[in-house]
């Protein structure tokens, strides 16, 4: 009977040594604050029109990035945004689509008439930015972030890169465009807010007949 009764204490000591061992190993969890996002970066400013380098451009003004192996970001470049102006609609593809690189990933209106914008790359849309589609503005307020288009997942996302611009071939296809654009507005391409950056709305007084010339010219829809 002794015997059991030291054992069993022996047990309760065992049992309650454990559980303050337990307490005193538990690591003091301390409220972690959210890092701040990193501010974005300053993109280029190439012949008035904001250009990022870390991003690439379809000649047709879309640009991607890669956010994955095989899945890619797009949306239309500042270019396209101050040109067209105000958007009054945007009409984006649907979920589980197949485009193609260089063909219709999107269309957008302007004062009654529209314009298509072409696919960067090519694959199948996972994702369409439907805060875009509400408010259209995005698109030109912020086309390099809030504004993006749609998301692709690319199979050969690596090719499609291939036949995009990027570094110093997209500055100078840049500086190409905004001298041709010139020629079309040169009042209006030529007033420069501050900072050197064209301003928006540049095909603002352009005919319906203009516009459409111009849309075909630089976005090849």
């Amino acid at each position: 009977m002794t015997v059991l009764l030291v054992l069993s204490t022996f047990i309760i000591f065992l049992v309650i040594d454990h559980f303050y061992s337990k307490r005193a190993l538990r690591p003091v969890i301390e409220p972690i604050l959210a890092a701040e996002l990193p501010h974005r970066p300053q993109p280029n400013i190439v012949s008035g029109f904001l250009l990022p380098d870390t991003l690439r451009y379809h000649p047709g003004h879309t640009w991607a990035q890669s956010e994955g192996p095989k899945l890619v970001r797009t949306g239309m470049d500042d270019f396209a945004a101050r040109l067209i102006g105000k958007v009054e609609k945007i009409t984006l593809p649907q979920r589980g689509q197949w485009v193609r690189q260089g063909q219709k990933i999107c269309t957008v209106q302007r004062k009654g008439v529209a314009a298509d914008i072409v696919a960067p790359v090519e694959g199948v849309v996972t994702d369409i930015n439907e805060a875009a589609v509400a408010d259209p503005e995005l698109t030109r307020k912020d086309p390099y972030g809030e504004g993006w288009l749609v998301a692709i997942e690319s199979p050969d996302a690596k090719l499609n890169f291939r036949n995009l611009l990027s570094g110093d071939l997209a500055r100078w296809w840049m500086e190409e465009a905004g001298a041709r654009l010139r020629k079309y507005v040169p009042m209006a391409a030529g007033a420069m807010a501050d900072g050197g950056v064209a301003v928006y709305d540049l095909s603002g007084e352009m005919s319906d007949e203009q516009w459409t010339k111009v849309a075909k010219e630089f976005f090849l829809g």
